[in-house]
């Protein structure tokens, strides 16, 4: 079972995203979990889940009205010990990762913008407040590796390298913020590695052998890193490894 000891007993968790590869596998590891009382799985299909543990809502991040309805029901509950949005865009709709500047796009930036930067930022604005203030408590974004411009050496991904990488910027200033009365919280980037999920099928050949992981295995990592972070870590993301991503 995943270590959740840093946090106080009856968690409370949401995950944005709860019908994706990941999202899922982290409501399916929570609510087997015994120290968690409640899961919030957010998606645009509110999709059902059989655990009395877990209460699903219909969410779409790129519609504030949608937000804010879906944090008024978590409002009522109480305050969150875990927020955790498990979303992400690579490709679909026409967009893929360009291989060079010529195949830029104004839809492709736009698109990967919404959904990895700017949805991931206007769920923050409405569910950071609902933050527990007593104990330990952690907001959390998918990222990813490519978003760090030191480590860019092959090129290409641009909207989706852009969009990661304004992410980061995004949680970096939400901690800045959050910290002056937050003692307790940290905001951080998670990157996943790579899952074997309909985002990176594409990709999945160039993996190495051993480096493929099932969202289960993801979940399972995501949440281990997520239970090991401190507040004084907040701003900064890690991989699945808990090893810090350099921007």
């Amino acid at each position: 079972m995943t270590d959740l000891s840093t946090f106080t007993p009856n968690m409370r968790v949401a995950i944005i995203g709860a019908s994706g590869g990941i999202g899922a596998a982290m409501v399916d590891a929570l609510v087997a979990h015994t120290q968690v009382s409640q899961v919030f799985a957010l998606s645009r299909q509110g999709e059902s889940h059989s655990s009395p543990k877990v209460l699903n809502l219909t969410y779409d991040f790129t519609n504030e009205g949608s937000i804010m309805a879906a944090c008024e029901a978590m409002r009522e509950a109480g305050t969150f010990d875990l927020i955790i949005t498990a979303t992400g865009l690579l490709q679909g709709e026409g967009i893929a990762p360009e291989k060079n500047s010529r195949a830029l796009s104004y839809e492709g930036f736009q698109h990967s913008f919404l959904i990895n930067t700017v949805g991931p930022a206007m769920t923050a604005k409405h569910m950071l407040p609902l933050l527990t203030k007593e104990n330990k408590s952690v907001f959390a974004a998918l990222s990813a590796r490519v978003g760090s411009i030191s480590d860019n050496r092959l090129g290409g991904w641009y909207a989706y390298r852009a969009s990661k990488s304004a992410l980061n910027m995004v949680i970096k200033t939400l901690a800045v913020e959050y910290g002056r009365n937050y003692n307790n919280s940290a905001i951080i980037g998670l990157h996943p590695g790579t899952v074997d999920t309909d985002l990176s099928k594409p990709f999945q050949s160039q993996v190495p052998a051993g480096e493929l992981f099932t969202p289960q295995q993801s979940a399972a990592h995501l949440l281990n890193v997520v239970n090991q972070v401190r507040p004084d870590q907040s701003g900064l993301v890690f991989d699945w490894a808990g090893k810090e991503v350099i921007p």
